[in-house]
């Protein structure tokens, strides 16, 4: 009898884990599906119509529980950190156009890196000033700080499933390589705020911070690149497709999820190297492998994505109806109204005070000797509105900072996490909303120009030539310098793209793999 008990109770504890998971990809698949029949309607995008189906159901979760409960699954920073948002950067860089993101590295930096602390510094001093005077109280430097942090973390998910690629390049690149480059920074910055010290705050903390934030921001990027690398070199040299793609898939996969998680363990930014990994591995081991993989690969990456974005959206749509964190926060109707008011006003504040400006500084960067093109300020109110909405990466540095395993018994955190759910569903489903009008209205279907590059021939040199060459007379080679100096100081931008191609047609490709003429295949 003892037996049949255990055997029963197993049983149940079994099941107890199995019907949420499996409840929770039947509501993935509903979202797929109502996805296809939206497909043609880009006024409820994919993350929109997954927000209003995990709000549904957690509503439906609610009415069945009697109220104790609106989630199918708990969401867990760790899980986010560790299973989810890995393959979302990942294809991020894998799917990148490499040659636009490059062209406009110096315009995405700026406004993926310096913008990220322009935007912190705004919030996390509107937030200290504001937040006492509206009943928050007893938050330390390192709590605004995060707060800063937070809100600075962009989603251009809306933005970008209304841009076209084809019809304006220059902004589709812009808000794309902003979006991944931000997030990084985001989590690097957030990191870095972590480690210090509140009750030593003073100038010295800040540039320690400044240089914490430097090394983590180089050093990930570096091993990102160095697992692209290794990765595309393995695959080139062992010729995996010989025997088996299945090979050639695995290790690809396999080597993309390892550079993040060594990050994480060397306690870096996974995010950054696991984005630059990505971008290595498009570049180079995606010519090492057979036609099959290429495709699959591809694939793959893009389902594993899509999928993990999904389960985000669902989680926050229910994760809106969290009795619990309602019912914790003490603050009265008035003041909550002021607080969510308040924090999307900074966010618009914030934004704005670095996208215009560091636009007029990327259009004297990117200037040309013949003509002159611009971000004109259509574009630029375009690319300010494209950051407004918050997403997935908020939500997850929120729960880091303000819960233990996504639980707070704390008034005032769970106030803080409440903001972030609101000003997350505000933005992205108003914001996106009214993004494909915006859009429409100041940039017509004709299209927009991009910035123009001047191609090869307009240099005069051709790209098979080197920078110096001991066959030639000295004064041939001055003259060459000369000449390359002043096109550095006339575009800097487009010279260093253009000296960076040069060199990887001449030394890159060859070893690591990349169209390169006459190279040998496997």
């Amino acid at each position: 009898m003892a037996e049949i008990y255990d055997f029963a109770k197993n049983l149940v504890h079994e099941h107890a884990q199995v019907i949420p998971i499996s409840l929770f990809v039947a509501v993935l698949c509903i979202c797929l599906v109502i996805g296809h029949l939206l497909e043609e309607n880009r006024w409820l995008n994919e993350s929109i119509t997954a927000i209003f189906i995990g709000f549904l159901t957690g509503t439906i979760i609610l009415v069945v529980s009697k109220g104790k409960s609106s989630h199918i699954l708990t969401f867990n920073e760790e899980l986010f950190f560790i299973y989810l948002l890995p393959p979302i950067i990942f294809n991020a860089g894998f799917q990148v156009k490499k040659k636009q993101f490059f062209q406009n590295f110096l315009t995405i930096m700026l406004f993926g890196v310096i913008g990220v602390f322009v935007s912190t510094i705004i919030i996390t001093t509107g937030a200290w000033l504001l937040f006492p005077k509206l009943g928050i109280a007893g938050l330390n430097a390192r709590d605004y700080l995060a707060v800063g942090t937070i809100f600075s973390s962009t989603d251009t998910v809306c933005t970008l499933q209304v841009l076209h690629q084809d019809e304006t390049p220059l902004l589709y690149s812009l808000v794309f390589g902003e979006g991944v480059v931000n997030d990084a920074t985001s989590v690097v910055l957030f990191n870095a705020v972590q480690k210090i010290d509140v009750n030593k705050l003073n100038g010295r903390i800040g540039l320690h911070v400044i240089g914490d934030f430097l090394y983590l921001f180089s050093t990930s990027t570096a091993l990102g690149v160095a697992f692209g690398l290794v990765t595309a070199y393995s695959l080139k040299t062992l010729c995996f497709g010989r025997h088996s793609s299945v090979r050639e898939i695995s290790l690809t996969v396999l080597m993309a999820y390892l550079s993040y998680m060594v990050a994480e363990l060397l306690e870096l930014s996974g995010i950054l190297t696991v984005f630059f990994c990505g971008i290595l591995m498009s570049h180079y081991a995606w010519h090492n492998v057979t036609e099959s993989s290429r495709i699959t690969t591809r694939h793959v990456f893009a389902m594993m994505s899509f999928i993990a974005e999904t389960f985000i959206f669902l989680n926050v749509g229910m994760d809106a109806l969290d009795i619990e964190k309602w019912r914790l926060t003490k603050l009265s109707f008035g003041a909550s109204m002021g607080i969510y008011s308040m924090t999307l006003l900074l966010i618009l504040l914030g934004r704005a005070a670095f996208v215009f400006p560091l636009s007029a500084f990327s259009n004297y960067m990117n200037r040309r000797a013949a003509g002159r093109c611009s971000l004109s300020i259509k574009q630029q109110v375009i690319i300010w509105w494209a950051g407004l909405m918050r997403g997935a990466v908020s939500i997850a540095l929120a729960f880091k900072q303000f819960t233990n395993s996504g639980v707070t018994l704390d008034p005032i955190n769970a106030m803080l996490i409440t903001n972030t759910i609101i000003v997350v569903l505000f933005s992205t489903v108003v914001f996106g909303f009214l993004t494909k009008p915006l859009i429409n209205y100041l940039l017509p279907h004709d299209g927009t120009n991009p910035i123009s590059r001047k191609e090869s021939k307009d240099v005069g040199e051709d790209l098979n030539l080197p920078l110096l060459s001991f066959d030639e007379t000295a004064a041939t080679n001055i003259n060459r310098a000369k000449d390359n100096l002043s096109m550095l100081m006339e575009s800097p931008v487009y010279t260093i793209h253009f000296y960076w191609r040069r060199f990887d047609d001449a030394y890159m490709r060859p070893l690591f793999g990349g169209p390169v003429s006459n190279q040998s295949t496997c």
